[in-house]
């Protein structure tokens, strides 16, 4: 029998959670509670492990071979991701007022973590070091790398990537749909749940329709730089924003946006250089999610969610974006850190973003996938003026096959 996937692991637990907290014996509720409280002192200790394993070879490779090219379009992908963070900060601070009885989750949940049962034990994992010291570290040796030095240094932090990834993948993931599961069992007890679902079914309703708008905002800015029609050019896009859908994954569906960007006139040597990099770099998608339930859980905890405190929050969170492992839920877990250190999430927020994130993880997939159509675009534009360039152009022959074949 084939396992069910991650999403459906995630939907069961929750389901689960909500319906058996509500009859389960507190010493039954305790013993996931003490779970969670261990499995939170691993994935706490993790996560500057993680920050340094994924960041520090990101950047060296991001300097392998850098030319102006490569330079711009991890410009351009970052400057989208913190556009998306900035866009989806300002409207659903305009909109979750409306949607939220902010005053009324306020009362009823306050922060959930004060109404748990405890566990029956807990075990301290320091970190070997902090979530900041961990990002400086890693921006000191990627860079140094990147710039020709450490070739040795860079082999051992290649293979220590290699080990995060699979404690990402062996350990945590596994894992997850488990403390997802004591976490709103224990919410389910207290009593928090029901207005927690209320809210967050609002919210992603919320999600959705600031995709849509941001990936018109991105093609109608591909569309004026490139002098195209950004409908036309995003409705061909249609495909790979599909194929995300089911696959949930960006690197997956490198196949399926490759040939629909071509079908857009991108010459062959822009698309082969700028998908595969942005399915890498250029998650605006899963950063407009993360952002929009980071500001929910603090209005509904009673979180500070001043503009000053996001703005540090998305410019941080895009560049651990940029770093973000290709393993299923990877952005969500390269996100912890700075949820914590920046925005103080306890190991309840923490389980309730992580939970909702997996839920909607195809949706913002698609919008990564379907707005690095639109980088290309800009960067097919940049590199048809660049002097030293010359571009095989596929531009206004759309009915003519792609030398990249799916097979």
């Amino acid at each position: 029998m084939r396992k069910p996937g991650l999403l459906s692991q995630i939907i069961i637990a929750i389901v689960l959670g909500i319906l058996l907290g509500t009859v389960l014996p507190a010493p039954a509720v305790r013993i996931f509670a003490t779970f969670n409280s261990i499995f939170a002192a691993f994935l706490f200790f993790c996560i500057p492990l993680i920050i340094l394993g994924m960041v520090a070879p990101g950047i060296a490779d991001l300097g392998k071979n850098a030319g102006r090219l490569l330079a711009v379009t991890t410009l351009i992908a970052y400057g989208s991701t913190v556009f998306s963070g900035f866009f989806t900060y300002t409207s659903c601070r305009t909109v979750f007022p409306h949607l939220i009885d902010v005053e009324a989750a306020v009362a009823n949940v306050d922060n959930p973590e004060n109404a748990l049962l405890s566990a029956f034990f807990n075990i301290d994992i320091p970190p070997v070091f902090d979530v900041m010291t961990a990002l400086v570290v890693a921006f000191v040796l990627g860079i140094g790398i990147a710039a020709g030095k450490g070739e040795t240094l860079k082999l051992a932090l290649t293979e220590f990537k290699s080990i995060v990834e699979q404690v990402i993948s062996a350990i945590i993931i596994p894992l997850l749909p488990v403390y997802i599961f004591g976490i709103f069992l224990n919410i389910s007890c207290s009593g928090a749940a029901y207005t927690i679902i209320q809210v967050f079914s609002r919210i992603i309703g919320v999600i959705f329709v600031l995709h849509v708008l941001l990936l018109l905002i991105q093609y109608g800015i591909a569309g004026a730089v490139a002098k195209r029609n950004p409908f036309r050019l995003l409705y061909r896009m249609l495909p790979a924003y599909m194929t995300a859908l089911g696959t949930s994954s960006s690197a997956a569906t490198i196949p399926v946006t490759l040939v629909q960007v071509k079908k857009n006139g991108i010459s062959e040597d822009i698309a082969d250089f700028c998908v595969p990099l942005c399915a890498t770099i250029h998650l605006a998608g899963s950063t407009m999610k993360i952002t929009a339930m980071a500001l929910a859980i603090c209005m509904l905890t009673d979180r500070p969610y001043d503009l000053g405190l996001f703005s540090g929050f998305i410019l941080m969170l895009s560049i651990m974006m940029v770093a973000a492992p290709g393993v299923p839920g990877g952005a969500i877990m390269a996100a912890i850190g700075v949820l914590q250190s920046m925005l103080g999430f306890d190991q309840t927020a923490i389980g309730l973003i992580t939970a909702l994130y997996i839920a909607i993880d195809s949706f913002g997939t698609a919008c990564n996938v379907t707005g690095d159509g639109a980088i290309a675009v800009v960067m097919n534009q940049i590199a048809s003026h660049h002097p030293k360039r010359e571009t095989r152009s596929a531009e206004g022959n759309e009915n003519n096959k792609p030398s990249y074949h799916l097979k």
